[in-house]
């Protein structure tokens, strides 16, 4: 088959978690194309030099550099309305002049069509609101179910049993008919496959949308820049050079490969992250849940639920069997 994959530029967790399905399609020889824009895009062409990499733009969102989000929402709404016809154009247009046997798309809206099968993949089949908004859930759950209602199918990358690792997220509702568990995506295997790295006691994870990616990278750097444990920070920005910077206990990187940063996850004694869900699963599948701690983006109410979920449930989460 053909297959166009295509994750969505809001950090970079959508693509990572793209990786074994890109990996799984061109082990059974199928012709894999890629599309995306921003870092994301970078990491592709980074773990997937071999693949053909199309620019296909993302919705522009900036979030605000406080403690919410509504506002900010607010205004890039306009600029997702516009983003979702756009990639549905964008779709119609590549398959005037190219076919594909398969769409994947990792949370864009407008990926779909009816020229060919469209697969819609995301976590998060309700949205969570702010508490004084809480009466929106279910319109929002309804609308968000109309946009996965135009695909073929929608695929859930947790497990189905006690409320897997997304909880409300995608086990509070009803399921749409088209809906399946696919359990975790991780770019990671099993921690067995690695030998740990233990140079840093201590491993940030920085990603997401700016300007909080960067406030929380200045935030981890100035919180431990008096410590004696030696920390590397890898700041969520994949470039063709990825250069280690020291500044006195703490290293920043822009980004490592994945076998490296698994050794290193795996070798810390404490793990710094935004509790993103792609994130969640990665530590999940290293058997890293534990000595993680996560501070969710401030405002984003998917993060900030998953924050107290996860933490809740550590123990019951680990060990596991991939």
């Amino acid at each position: 088959m053909k297959i166009l994959i295509c994750p969505l530029n809001w950090g970079l967790g959508h693509a990572t978690r793209c990786v074994p399905l890109i990996s799984k399609y061109m082990a059974e020889g199928h012709d894999v194309a890629l599309a995306s824009d921003g870092y994301p895009k970078a990491f592709l062409k980074q773990a997937f030099p071999e693949i053909k990499l199309l620019e296909l733009p993302s919705y522009s969102i900036r979030y605000a550099a406080g403690n919410s989000q509504i506002w900010a929402m607010a205004r890039n709404f306009p600029k997702i309305i516009k983003g979702i016809y756009q990639e549905y154009k964008w779709l119609d247009t590549l398959l005037q002049a190219e076919h594909f046997d398969l769409v994947i798309s990792d949370n864009r809206f407008g990926l779909w069509t009816e020229k060919t099968r469209c697969i819609y993949i995301t976590h998060q089949l309700m949205i969570k609101m702010p508490k004084w908004l809480k009466i929106f859930e279910p319109l929002a759950w309804w609308l968000h179910r109309q946009i996965i209602n135009q695909y073929n199918e929608c695929w859930i990358p947790d497990y189905e049993a006690n409320g897997g690792l997304s909880g409300d997220l995608a086990h509070k509702y009803p399921m749409p008919q088209n809906a399946q568990f696919i359990g975790t995506l991780s770019r990671f295997l099993a921690p067995e496959n690695y030998t740990p790295n233990t140079h840093f006691e201590v491993v940030a994870l920085v990603s997401g949308i700016e300007p909080q990616r960067s406030l929380f990278e200045q935030n981890i750097a100035q919180q431990w820049s008096k410590s004696n444990e030696k920390v590397l920070i890898v700041c969520g920005k994949p470039a063709d050079n990825n250069q280690f910077i020291e500044n006195e206990n703490i290293t920043f990187v822009s980004h490592l490969p994945d076998i490296e940063l698994a050794q290193y996850l795996i070798g810390a004694k404490k793990i710094i992250a935004r509790s993103g869900y792609s994130t969640i699963m990665d530590l999940y599948v290293l058997k890293c849940l534990e000595k993680a701690k996560f501070t969710p983006t401030p405002g984003q109410t998917e993060q900030e639920y998953l924050a107290g979920y996860i933490n809740e449930r550590k123990s019951q989460l680990v060990p596991f069997t991939v």
